[in-house]
């Protein structure tokens, strides 16, 4: 049990890291899904989570989502019919190295842009283009 407690507080710690760098992104724990943690811009989910952080849920663009479901064996079109509009959903083992993170940052910025007003993705797509 107290790994587990480690690695929820360690995915969890990293996810939230890279949400803080967002504008006007927020973690909401629904209440009706067990306080399951999303992440939103102005009411919007960019980021469905489990508690762990082990089981994330994001927007791709029809495309990337498609490539990515094809090449990556942790990542599935995400259910309820969202995989058809580019959700996916990807599971990180408890020993996710630094570059699975790079990938999970990446995507987690891209699903924002997709979600997020255009003057909030603007700055974090301009922002992108300087790293």
């Amino acid at each position: 049990m107290i790994a587990l407690e480690v690695i929820a507080v360690e995915n969890m710690r990293r996810l939230e890291m890279i949400v803080a760098e967002l504008p006007e992104a927020e973690r909401v724990d629904i209440a009706a899904w067990d306080d399951q943690p999303t992440f939103r811009v102005r009411g919007r989910n960019f980021v469905f989570s489990d508690r762990t952080a082990q089981n994330l849920t994001l927007k791709l663009t029809p495309e990337e989502a498609a490539a990515v479901v094809a090449t990556d064996p942790a990542v599935k079109p995400a259910g309820y019919g969202l995989g058809r509009h580019g959700w996916i959903s990807v599971t990180l083992p408890p020993d996710a190295d630094g570059q699975r993170w790079e990938v999970i940052d990446e995507w987690v910025r891209t699903s924002y842009t997709l979600v997020a007003p255009k003057s909030l993705a603007r700055l974090v797509l301009q922002a992108d283009a300087r790293r």
